[in-house]
């Protein structure tokens, strides 16, 4: 497969993984074994970023469309996050309440959906 989607399928960025990772592509083992048994660099970006916008997103308990309304186009690294969660600014505050509205809707349709069944 790509470089692109092994980093997608490991949650890290690819800009920031080793020329070694994204000059050749992955085979279905080798994304295994790095699932199974991560090297450093590997653990190293999972913890400390930066981190690709679905996992800031993730993180930050916000959607992807979320963070692009609020103008975070740009990858974050943990710290960063950190520093968001910690100061909560107004953006943040209102894009968790409308994810968590989402979230909410989207499992009310989903038990209506099975009770219909």
């Amino acid at each position: 497969m790509k470089p692109e989607t092994a980093a997608k399928k490991l949650g890290v960025l690819l800009a920031a993984t080793p020329e070694e990772f994204r000059s050749a592509p992955v085979s279905r083992s080798t994304l295994q074994a790095l699932q199974a048994d991560p090297p450093e660099w590997l653990a190293e970006l999972r913890r400390e970023g930066p981190h690709p916008r679905p996992v800031v997103a993730a993180k930050l308990g916000v959607s992807v469309a979320g963070l692009r309304r609020a103008g975070v186009e740009q990858p974050l690294t943990t710290a960063e996050i950190r520093a968001l969660l910690e100061d909560k600014p107004d953006w943040l505050v209102a894009e968790r309440r409308t994810h968590a509205g989402v979230m909410a809707e989207n499992a009310r349709l989903k038990r209506e959906r099975a009770a219909a069944s």
